[in-house]
């Protein structure tokens, strides 16, 4: 089973010609409103992967809610676990330019009260599987998960994004650590290189995958290292790319794939997301996943 305690955020996407630069004022050719949050989008990516998913989170009592959670119950994927708070449902303003690129600005608003009461049943609910984490909920709470995980045994995976001061911290804990190739960069101080990453995995004894874009995502555990390219695509929207990787690869480990499968796997579903506009529509199911990294293979 796949556990993810994560956020849940009404995303407000904004069509620009660029992104905006300080001081800048600009017109969008369109703005839409959809599901979203790096923990609904993990969870759902993690779903139509195939797993057995669980979720906790937290949402207002606002209009934003529902339309929030839209996809997450389409998806079959119980809400129950989800509180509902006095606080609005969290925010993220993203503007995508025509290349496809992304700025985000989140608020954090309902994520921000997703507590300690979760994570004990976050975490026992994860004990046959992998417990998914990642920063857009309070460093307690997150903190106290990946203590209490690694205090049972539970395996986890930690994607360090939104990237802060904390996340140093945060990612010894974890046995799987996500970030992309800017991430990593301030995570080991600017060693950038394969041989940064297999001495950090070897001395943290934790895997480390670094994801870079169109130039594919490189892993490092105790034991290997090894690389997987990317698909040449031409990007419309990247929004939601990552979590998709994150969602997929943990459904693949759970399933008992390899870490190489299901790299490969998650990045052609990766790749996949960034063909569609907005970040949970994007996120295909796993026999289309399947299908494109056959057509990939056979080029």
């Amino acid at each position: 089973m796949i556990v993810v305690l994560g956020s849940v955020n009404i995303d407000i996407c904004l069509e620009v010609e660029s992104l905006p630069r300080a001081g800048e004022t600009i017109h969008a050719r369109d703005r839409g409103y959809s599901g979203g949050g790096k923990g609904a989008n993990q969870v759902l990516a993690a779903k139509r992967g195939g797993a057995e998913v669980a979720f906790f989170g937290a949402v207002g009592s606002d209009r934003h809610a529902e339309e929030a959670l839209c996809d997450i119950v389409e998806a079959g994927i119980p809400i129950s676990d989800i509180a509902v708070v006095q606080e609005e449902t969290g925010s993220a303003n993203i503007y995508v330019d025509r290349h496809g690129e992304n700025c985000i600005v989140v608020v954090a608003g309902a994520n921000g009260l997703v507590g300690a009461d979760a994570v004990a049943a976050a975490v026992k609910r994860a004990s046959d599987g992998f417990l998914v984490l990642q920063q857009e909920i309070p460093f307690a709470t997150t903190h106290h998960a990946l203590k209490r995980a690694r205090a049972s045994g539970t395996r986890t995976i930690l994607n360090v994004s939104p990237f802060d001061k904390t996340s140093a911290e945060l990612s010894r804990l974890a046995d799987i650590v996500i970030a992309n190739q800017h991430e990593w960069s301030q995570l080991s101080g600017g060693a950038e290189t394969c041989a940064a990453m297999q001495e950090w995995s070897r001395r943290h004894r934790q895997t480390i995958v670094v994801t870079k874009g169109a130039g594919g995502v490189a892993v490092a555990s105790p034991s290997e290292y090894f690389e997987v390219a990317a698909p040449t695509i031409q990007p419309i929207d990247t929004v939601g790319a990552v979590d998709t990787f994150c969602g997929y690869l943990a459904a693949e480990l759970d399933r008992g794939g390899s870490l190489r499968e299901a790299t490969e796997i998650a990045v052609t579903a990766a790749s996949i997301a960034c063909l569609k506009a907005g970040a949970q529509a994007s996120i295909s199911v796993k026999h289309e996943v399947l299908n494109a990294r056959e057509q990939h293979h056979a080029s």
